[in-house]
C-alpha cells in the first residue's frame, strides 16, 4: 500500500517500517534494524510528517554518508530546500542555509562548531536523526547535539538509527540516556514481520596454516616481549603472565597519570618504557601472525625512523635484527594471500569485497589478485597518508565506487573507511582478510552482501594465531548483542533523564570564549552559560568588562615561559582588564618539561607580583569550568556587571597611572611601588626623598635606595643617532 503525503512520491513501504514510522513519530525513539531493512526510509517517513512543525537535521558520521542520505531523501520526498554542511562548506554559507534550509543534512562536528560559535539555534527544529547512534558515547559531538537540541527546541523529536548498539548493557543504557530515549524500535532478522525480507547469508570460516618458518621469527619476537613483562612484572606493575593489549594500554593510562605528579615515583619511566616496548613487539606479533613478512618488514622500518627511546632500543635488539634478517632470506607470503587467489580465481566474475586492517596487506592483495586473467581489483583506503602511503582523496574514492558500480572493477579490497558511510553497490561476496574482535564491525562488514539476494562471507583465519581468537571473541560479542536487543526489545524504556527532566535552560550568564579553546571545555560552560565565541587578541574568557582570564596548561606555560611568549601575554592581559587572571590546569607542572623547579616559581612570582596577576591553581578541564562560571556569576548577578569585548587598552586610573610611572624605578615591583606611593603620598615626593628616606620603607634596602638615587639625580646624556 503506497503511503500518502503531499509531501512523498510515490513508494510503499513495508509493513514493518509503517509500524516503526507510527510509534516514532510520536516519542523519541532507537530504531535498531539489521542492514539493508531502510532505515533511511523510516527517518524520512517521520521527516515528512514532522516538517510541518519545524525544520530537520539529519546527521550522519561521515561526508559520503552524508551524500548517501540527501540523495535518498531527494528520491523520497518533494522537498527542494535541502541543504547538506560538511566540514568543507564554509560557515558563511552555513549560516545562510540555516535560515532557508527545511531539511539539513550534516555532519555531527560541523553542527557541534557551529552551535559553540553561535552560528546555530535548535529551537526551531522539529526533528533530528542520528544515523549510527550507537556511537552517542563519550565526546562523541551527538552527545552534545542532543542535550542543546532538548534544550532548545521548541518541539523537539529525536529519532536514532543503528543496526549494531553493541554488546554491553552499559553502551546501550548509555545511548538510550545521551540521546533522551523514551522508545525503542527493535528488530533482528527473526523477526516475524522482517524476516520474509531477509536474505540469506553463507558465513564460512577458512583455515590456512602458520608457516614453519613464521614460527621461528616469531619465537623470537615473543622472547623480547616476554622480557619486557617480567620488567614489568619486577616494578611491581603487573600480575597478568599473558596481559592482552587492553590490559596493556590501562596500565600506560594509570602511569601516564602518576607521571604527572610533582615527584613521580621511581618505577614511572621504566616502567613506562616496558610497557611502550611491549606493545610495539605485541603489533609486530600479530602483523607476523595475520599478514605476513612484508608488513613486518616495514613496520619495523617505520619503528627505526621513531626517536623514543624504547624504539630506539627496540631496531638495535640483536633478535630483531635477526627476525628481519630470516625475513628478507624467506620467499613464503603468508598463506591467507594463496588462499584469497584460490578464492577469486573460482568465483571469477562475481561483485567481491575484500577487507583488510591493513593498508600495506591491501596493497600486496591488489598485486596478488592482479595476476589473475579476467580479475580487475582495485585498493579503497582512507583519506589520511600514512608515512609513504598516500591516501585517497573523497573524490577519488567516489570515483572508485562509480568504476566499481559499473563493473570496471569488480574486486574492491579496502580498509575500515568500506565499512560504514559510503554507498557501496550490492557485493556477492564479502571476504575478510582477517577476523575482527568487533562486533558492530563485523555486523557492518558482512551487511556488504546478501541485501538485494542471498550473499556469502568468507573470514580467512590462521590456525593458532591471534585470527582464532578475534574471530570467536567477535562472534561471542555478536550473540550477546542479539540477546542484549531482545532484552531490551521487552523492557519497557524508563523516562528518566529525558526531556521532562531538563526544565527551560535560561541561562543567565554570559561568558565571551576565544573560539580556538578546547572545544570541550567550551561545551561543558554551554551548560551552564550562555558562551559567544570569536577569535580574541588577549585573554581566553572574557568574564565582565572588568575582567578576563587566559588558560594555560601546565605544558602550555612551560611551553610559552620557553618561547618567550608568557610575560608578554601577561603584560598584554593587564593592559586591557582591569582584573586579570591566570588559571594554570594540570597537575604536571614539574614534569611535563625539564625545566628546574626554581626557574617555574620564579616565573609564577613574576606574574604574580611584578605584573600583579593571580593564578589560579586548577587541577582538571571541570574544575575550571568551575572557576570560570562562579567568576562569571560573581561579576554577572552579584556584581551587576557586563560582558564587554575590548579590542584597544583600557583606560588607566590615576593611581594605575602612578603605579606605573613608580614601577619604572630600577628594582621597584608593583608591590613596592604600592608601598612607595603609599608611604610618600606623591611621585613627587618619592622623588624629593633621600636614600635614608626611602630605605623607611619595607622592602626597600641601601642598594636599591642608591640605585632609585642614581635614576632620579644623574644627568642625562643625549645618544647620537646613528
Amino acid at each position: 500500500m503506497a503511503l500518502t503525503h503531499p509531501l512523498f512520491r510515490d513508494f510503499t513501504p513495508r509493513l514493518y517500517q509503517e509500524t516503526i514510522f507510527a510509534s516514532c513519530s510520536k516519542k523519541n525513539s532507537l530504531v535498531v534494524l539489521p542492514t539493508g531493512m531502510g532505515k533511511t526510509m523510516i527517518a524520512a517517513m517521520v521527516a515528512a510528517f514532522r516538517l510541518d512543525r519545524g525544520k530537520i537535521l539529519f546527521l550522519a558520521p561521515t561526508k559520503p554518508l552524508v551524500l548517501q542520505h540527501k540523495k535518498t531523501f531527494e528520491q523520497l520526498l518533494t522537498v527542494s530546500e535541502l541543504e547538506i554542511f560538511t566540514g568543507t562548506t564554509p560557515p558563511e554559507k552555513r549560516q545562510e542555509g540555516y535560515a532557508g534550509a527545511r531539511i539539513i543534512c550534516a555532519t555531527p562536528q560541523v553542527i557541534e562548531n557551529d552551535l559553540l560559535a553561535g552560528r546555530v539555534n535548535l529551537k526551531d527544529f522539529s526533528l533530528v536523526i542520528f544515523d549510527e547512534a550507537h556511537r552517542a558515547v563519550g565526546d562523541y559531538a551527538y552527545v552534545f547535539i542532543a542535550k542543546t537540541y532538548m534544550r532548545q527546541a521548541m518541539n523537539p523529536l529525536i529519532l536514532g538509527l543503528t543496526a549494531s548498539p553493541g554488546s554491553e548493557e552499559e553502551q546501550l543504557r548509555t545511548v538510550r540516556e545521551n540521546l533522551y530515549i523514551e522508545n525503542m524500535e527493535i528488530r533482528t532478522e527473526e523477526s516475524s514481520d522482517v524476516k520474509p525480507y531477509i536474505q540469506n547469508v553463507d558465513v564460512e570460516f577458512v583455515k590456512v596454516e602458520f608457516p614453519e618458518e613464521f614460527q621461528k621469527m616469531k619465537e623470537l619476537l615473543e622472547s623480547v616481549y616476554r622480557e619486557n613483562i617480567e620488567r614489568l612484572q619486577s616494578l611491581n606493575l603487573l600480575t597478568r603472565k599473558n596481559p592482552n593489549k587492553v590490559q596493556l594500554l590501562q596500565l600506560q593510562q594509570q602511569l601516564f597519570g602518576r607521571s604527572r605528579k610533582p615527584e613521580p615515583p621511581p618505577y614511572i619511566y621504566p616502567g613506562l618504557k616496558a610497557l611502550a616496548a611491549a606493545l610495539k613487539i605485541q603489533h609486530a606479533i600479530l602483523l607476523l601472525e595475520t599478514q605476513g613478512l612484508e608488513p613486518l618488514r616495514l613496520y619495523f622500518e617505520r619503528l627505526e625512523k621513531q626517536k623514543t627511546k624504547s624504539a630506539k632500543e627496540i631496531s638495535q635488539d640483536f633478535r630483531i635484527k635477526r627476525t628481519l634478517f630470516l625475513a628478507s632470506q624467506s620467499t613464503i607470503i603468508h598463506p591467507k594471500f594463496e588462499k584469497l587467489r584460490e578464492i577469486v580465481k573460482q568465483e571469477a566474475g562475481k561483485k567481491i569485497i575484500v577487507f583488510s586492517n591493513y593498508r600495506d596487506s591491501a596493497q600486496k592483495s591488489v598485486e596478488i589478485l592482479s595476476e589473475i586473467e579476467g580479475v580487475h581489483p582495485v585498493r579503497f583506503v582512507g583519506q589520511a597518508t600514512k608515512s609513504r602511503d598516500v591516501g585517497l582523496t573523497q573524490k577519488r574514492q567516489k570515483e572508485i565506487i562509480e568504476s566499481f558500480r559499473e563493473g570496471k572493477y569488480d574486486i574492491l579490497v579496502a580498509t575500515s573507511v568500506a565499512e560504514e558511510g559510503l554507498d557501496i553497490p550490492q557485493v556477492d561476496i564479502v571476504i575478510f582478510y582477517e577476523p575482527v574482535p568487533s562486533e558492530i564491525r563485523l555486523i557492518q562488514r558482512r551487511g556488504r552482501t546478501g541485501r538485494q539476494a542471498p550473499g556469502r562471507v568468507i573470514v580467512l583465519v590462521t590456525k593458532g594465531t591471534r585470527d582464532e581468537n578475534y574471530s570467536y571473541i567477535s562472534r561471542r560479542r555478536e550473540r550477546k548483542m542479539k540477546a542484549l536487543i531482545e532484552e531490551a526489545r521487552t523492557t519497557p524504556v524508563s523516562r528518566e533523564g529525558t526531556q521532562t527532566d531538563l526544565g527551560d535552560f535560561i541561562p543567565s550568564i554570559k561568558i565571551i570564549c576565544d573560539n580556538r579553546e578546547n572545544p570541550s571545555i567550551l561545551k561543558k560552560l554551554s551548560e551552564h552559560s550562555a558562551i559567544e565565541t570569536r577569535q580574541l587578541s588577549c585573554a581566553d574568557y572574557i568574564l565582565s568588562d572588568r575582567v578576563a582570564c587566559e588558560r594555560k596548561t601546565c605544558e602550555d606555560f612551560l611551553n610559552s615561559l620557553v618561547d618567550g611568549r608568557l610575560f608578554s601575554q601577561v603584560k598584554e592581559l593587564r593592559q586591557t582588564y582591569r582584573y586579570p587572571m591566570l588559571i594554570l590546569e594540570g597537575e604536571n607542572l614539574y614534569s611535563a618539561r625539564k625545566i628546574h623547579p626554581n626557574a617555574i616559581q620564579s616565573a609564577l612570582v613574576t606574574v604574580m607580583l611584578d605584573f600583579g596577576v593571580p593564578v589560579i591553581f586548577s587541577r582538571d578541564e571541570d574544575e575550571t569550568v568551575s572557576f570560570l562560571y562562579n567568576i562569571a556569576r560573581r561579576e554577572q548577578e552579584e556584581g551587576k556587571r557586563e560582558v564587554v569585548y575590548r579590542t584597544e587598552k583600557r583606560a588607566y586610573t590615576l593611581e594605575e597611572r602612578q603605579r606605573f610611572v613608580v614601577e619604572s624605578l630600577p628594582n621597584v615591583s608593583s608591590i613596592l611601588a604600592q608601598r612607595l606611593l603609599e608611604h610618600f603620598g606623591t611621585i613627587k615626593e618619592i622623588v624629593n626623598a633621600g636614600e635614608n628616606e626611602l630605605q623607611e620603607v619595607e622592602g626597600i634596602g641601601k642598594k636599591i635606595a642608591a640605585e632609585i638615587r642614581e635614576v632620579l639625580e644623574g644627568k642625562y646624556k643625549s645618544a647620537k643617532l646613528k
